[in-house]
């Protein structure tokens, strides 16, 4: 099996920990942007130390880092957090399995994003598995609204939220390649390395900086509950090690599709931990996105 499938998979089990982590955090203890920050906080540090540390034992060069890697970290840095702001939120309206169905839309943005910013695309095989997963999304939307007029009237504001975070999602995704892409170092590991140290650590100041400007005292909250919190930092260098691992060796139109075996990571969580049913309906949504998976992996 090849590595870059490996830690696709490694990074879906570490980003289900972590959703489950901040689903909790955001219902009893922090808002969404305060359990957002949690990832940053607890991460960065831990992933610039542990950088700094290679690179003084002399395991790491660190490379110069060009106009173009800082454009593409802090892109998708930003994208990333109003994605996660997103999902905290989506999480609070639905059950956790289907709340990362929705997000798994990313896929279907990663391939559009990728093939505009960096020329990255799939086969007419590959649409064609992608298609199969729109269905499943709109099959988890549910019914359509009776309030509202245009797009209100079609779309569910959970399936909006979810949608948002998935096309959120795709941006990082394809920016973090381009990136570590731009990373001047030979090892996939040190790419990655590098790019997670840089990109968490613009996340940490501009989420410090935001807190304090819009949500006085969250800060203070984040490292009150740094019991969970730490653990969702952790979980979150690990997932975003992983997938940055993975983007250093595939296009990250695959990496994603790979990821999305995230949902049956989540089917667990949502049954043994949060103790939420999942509908026949939500079951036949999740199984299309999973046939899709399935067919960008298996026949693309």
């Amino acid at each position: 099996m090849d590595f870059w499938i490996i830690a696709s998979v490694a990074a879906a089990a570490f980003q289900t920990v972590r959703f489950m982590l901040q689903k909790h955090l955001a219902a009893v203890t922090l808002s969404p942007a305060g359990a957002t920050f949690a990832r940053f906080l607890y991460s960065a540090p831990v992933a610039a130390a542990v950088l700094a540390a290679l690179v003084a034992g002399g395991q790491i060069t660190l490379p110069t880092l060009g106009v173009k890697f800082w454009s593409f970290g802090a892109l998708g840095g930003a994208a990333q957090i109003t994605a996660t702001v997103c999902t905290v939120m989506l999480f609070g309206r639905r059950n956790l399995a289907v709340g990362m169905a929705f997000i798994k839309s990313e896929v279907f943005f990663t391939v559009l994003i990728g093939l505009v910013l960096l020329s990255e695309g799939v086969s007419a095989v590959g649409f064609g598995a992608i298609a199969v997963g729109v269905a499943g999304v709109l099959v988890l939307s549910g019914p359509i609204e009776t309030k509202g007029t245009g797009w209100r009237r079609i779309i569910s504001p959970s399936a909006a939220l979810g949608l948002l975070a998935g096309a959120l999602f795709g941006v990082s995704a394809v920016a973090y390649r381009g990136a570590s892409l731009k990373v001047g170092l030979d090892a996939a590991l040190a790419r990655a390395l590098v790019t997670l140290a840089a990109v968490t650590a613009m996340q940490m100041g501009a989420m410090w900086v935001w807190l304090n400007l819009r949500e006085p005292g969250e800060v203070g909250r984040v490292m009150g509950a740094w019991r969970s919190a730490g653990f969702i930092g952790l979980t979150s260098m690990a997932g975003t090690f992983c997938w940055f691992t993975a983007f250093t060796l595939q296009t990250a139109a695959y990496v994603k599709a790979v990821g999305q075996v995230e949902l049956a990571f989540g089917i667990l969580g949502t049954v043994l931990i949060f103790r939420e049913g999942i509908s026949k309906r939500e079951y036949v949504g999740m199984a299309l996105l999973a046939a899709s998976i399935l067919g960008l992996i298996l026949l693309d």
